[in-house]
Formats: structure tokens, sequence, C-alpha cells
């Protein structure tokens, strides 16, 4: 799979697409238009060889589950935001970047932990139950959005996150 097999008319649909939730969602994609419709190519292409948006600046190992984390928008990007201006990706980038009254300087961290450690702390933290709630509250990992049902909602109503993204919160 390379990002040739990728065409511009895709890459304008997604890029129209996640602008939009992103602006009502109040986020912002980077303002250079060229740059982000190469981001979004990559996303394109993981989800082809993939089948899921794996971050196209992070390496992910082929198996969704594993790499829920990393699918965009990320689990990281809200504090990558708030800290730094930007996505690991760059991607999406903050107001105050997006309207140029801050420049983005340096490379954002990866707050990803290892693959032996991410499994480890999965294993250490089993899932806390309140047998006192009628409904199961589920919240979204990307922007912590809440809600009880019987089953997470097919999109975050915030950030347009996916279900699979939603943990059982309590």
């Amino acid at each position: 799979m390379s990002s040739t097999d990728i065409s511009a008319e895709e890459v304008d649909r997604l890029y129209e697409r996640l602008n939009k939730e992103a602006e009502e969602g109040g986020y912002h994609l980077n303002p250079d238009v060229e740059f982000a419709k190469d981001l979004i190519r990559g996303i394109l292409t993981n989800e082809k060889r993939y089948g899921y948006w794996g971050c196209p600046c992070r390496l992910a190992c082929g198996r969704k589950e594993e790499d829920l984390d990393i699918i965009c928008p990320c689990d990281y990007r809200d504090t990558d935001l708030s800290e730094h201006g930007m996505c690991y990706c760059a991607l999406y980038v903050s107001e105050a970047v997006e309207k140029g009254e801050k420049e983005l300087t340096g490379s954002i961290p990866e707050r990803r932990r290892p693959a032996k450690e991410r499994k480890k702390a999965k294993s250490e933290h089993p899932r806390k139950s309140v047998s006192s709630l009628p409904l199961p509250v589920w919240r979204c990992k990307v922007c912590g959005y809440l809600c009880a049902r019987e089953e997470p909602p097919e999109v975050c109503p915030v950030c347009k996150a996916k279900k699979e993204r939603f943990e059982r919160f309590m």
C-alpha cells in the first residue's frame, strides 16, 4: 500500500469532513492545508492497510484493539494541544496556533508508553463496577465525554471519535 493509491478526491473529502467536525467540536486542523492533507493521506493509507485510522506519525501494530489509543483523533490529542499547541502529528492545532498568536516550535514528546508498559498497565487496572447505577457509564477516551446507557454511542457527540474509543467508566 502506498500513499499514491489514495486519490486526491478521497483526501479532499476527508479533509472537509474532519475540518467541519473539528470546528464544530472546538478544534482546529493545521492551517497549512497541504500539510494537513498529507497527514490525512497517511490516515487513509493506514485505513486501507489496517482497517482503521492509525496516526500517520506513529507505527501501528495492525491490531485495532492494541492501537485504539493512536486512532485519529488519538487519546493524547487534547493534552498535546494544551501543552504544546498541536497534537503529536500536528494535524490538530490550538486556537492560538490557528490564529497565528503562537508559533509551533520543536517536536511533541511521545506520550504513548511502550507496548509492554501498556499491557502491564491494562492488566493492573481492572474495571471497577458500581452496582447501584441503573446503566453503565461510558467515557470517551479522546475527549472525556461521559454518558450513561447500555452501549456507548456510535460516534462521540463532542469529538466525533468512533464507538470503539469509549471505555466503560463505571
